[in-house]
């Protein structure tokens, strides 16, 4: 997973340098997750508001450790904003939902877990 971190973090200055379509290029419900529960994550879902179905993993075979970031992107011709999304954590597979967060005014989701009331709650930038 740092690898392809690493990859993103090397492609996304380069494409914002550059002028006029490459910005365009970018979808803009793409953001960043960041971990900060004190717990690994080994699934990250999300789909569409109205679907009925999770789809697939978006970390593949990767986990976004606790303080690690993942960037997550879309096809630039998406035209959705309204998503839903779940997080799985690693240790005992429970997880955690979140309801239409419109990623088209979203850049950073950054989760927390808060041990005293058993709550993984979400921060949006």
């Amino acid at each position: 997973m740092k690898l392809a971190l690493i990859a993103s973090l090397t492609v996304i200055p380069l494409l914002t340098a550059l002028p006029g379509t490459a910005v365009a290029a970018e979808a803009k419900q793409n953001f960043w997750l960041h971990n900060s529960t004190g717990f690994d994550i080994k699934e990250v879902y999300v789909s569409p508001n109205r679907s009925n179905d999770w789809e697939e993993d978006v970390l593949g075979s990767d986990a976004l450790v606790d303080g690690d970031e993942f960037f997550i992107r879309f096809n630039r011709r998406t035209k959705t904003c309204h998503w839903d999304m779940k997080v799985v954590y690693m240790i005992d597979d429970s997880f955690a939902t979140w309801k239409d967060i419109d990623l088209c005014t979203v850049s950073k989701i950054t989760i927390h877990y808060n041990k005293k009331n058993d709550k993984t709650t979400a921060e949006f930038e």
